[in-house]
C-alpha cells in the first residue's frame, strides 16, 4: 500500500487510493470536480475526480 496522506480524509473504501483500514487517501493530491452543474451549491454536486474504482473492494461507497 502507498503511504497514507493524513491531509486527505476519505471514507470511500471502493477507491483504489483508499488507505485500507484508515479513512485517508494515499495520493499526494486530489482533483475535485463537478457532477455536471456549472455552479454547484452543495457537496452532492461535487466529486473526487481522482477516484478510481478498486475491483477488489466489496463494500459499497454509499453513493
Amino acid at each position: 500500500m502507498d503511504k497514507v496522506n493524513h491531509n486527505i480524509e476519505c471514507s470511500v473504501n471502493t477507491c483504489t487510493h483508499h488507505a485500507g483500514e484508515q479513512n485517508y487517501c494515499t495520493l499526494n493530491t486530489i482533483k475535485v470536480g463537478c457532477c455536471g452543474e456549472i455552479n454547484p451549491k452543495s457537496c452532492d454536486c461535487t466529486e473526487c475526480a481522482s477516484f478510481q474504482s478498486d475491483s477488489r473492494a466489496r463494500k459499497h461507497c454509499g453513493c
